[in-house]
């Protein structure tokens, strides 16, 4: 017997689908990674939102999700962690000079920086790990058994299709990247965009409860 059925599975795929066609901060994210670093970071970037998710799904198998539910402070904590954090990459970005993207620079270190920027992005961000308590639990089947084998496999998924949606995202940014090589009014005005968007994706991490 399958841990998942398959309608199960099914139309838990079309829900997943949607969500992440949909953008939102982790889209966003990649995008902005993928036109300020490249097409290379741009991917690289969506696999280590990915990798943060990976996080929020093994929580969410333990059990350690709920606490946010029960620690408001514990959850409020780390989404002023995740902000702050996202601030700073906009004040960096902001204070950055355009050469990078004008003379189309790159290179490992900027593909490094884009995963794990990726990867504590969407650790710090509590409201990943109360949405992945919301979705899954709706297509587990406790009278099938194996529990914690289902998140798994539903969290899988999800993972696959995140790095397919937005790796497609920061590989199409990398584009815009090579467009814009050699113009550096049009790079520095991409190098605001960019930081404005984090500044945003914090802001909005902050706010919004």
């Amino acid at each position: 017997m399958w841990v998942v059925s398959g309608a199960v599975l099914v139309s838990y795929l079309a829900v997943v689908t949607v969500l992440m066609l949909t953008p939102g901060p982790d889209m966003l994210f990649v995008l902005a990674s993928g036109i300020r670093s490249g097409s290379k970071a741009g991917f690289v970037a969506a696999v280590g939102v990915a990798a943060g998710e990976a996080v929020h799904l093994l929580a969410a198998v333990a059990g350690l999700a709920a606490l946010f539910r029960a620690a408001p402070l514990l959850y409020d904590l780390m989404r002023f962690a995740g902000a702050a954090y996202l601030v700073w990459l906009g004040v960096r970005t902001l204070r950055g000079r355009a050469g990078g993207i004008a003379d189309g620079q790159g290179g490992a270190t900027s593909t490094r920086r884009a995963f794990w920027r990726g990867l504590v992005t969407n650790v710090l961000n509590p409201k990943m790990a109360l949405f992945t308590l919301a979705l899954l639990p709706q297509f587990v089947d406790p009278s099938r058994g194996q529990v914690p084998a289902q998140f798994l496999v539903l969290g899988a998924c999800f993972l696959a299709l995140e790095i397919a949606v937005d790796g497609t995202v920061g590989l199409a940014a990398g584009r815009v990247r090579r467009f814009l090589a050699g113009r550096r009014r049009a790079a520095r005005g991409v190098e605001v965009a960019s930081g404005s968007v984090f500044l945003g994706l914090g802001a909005r991490l902050a706010i919004t409860r």
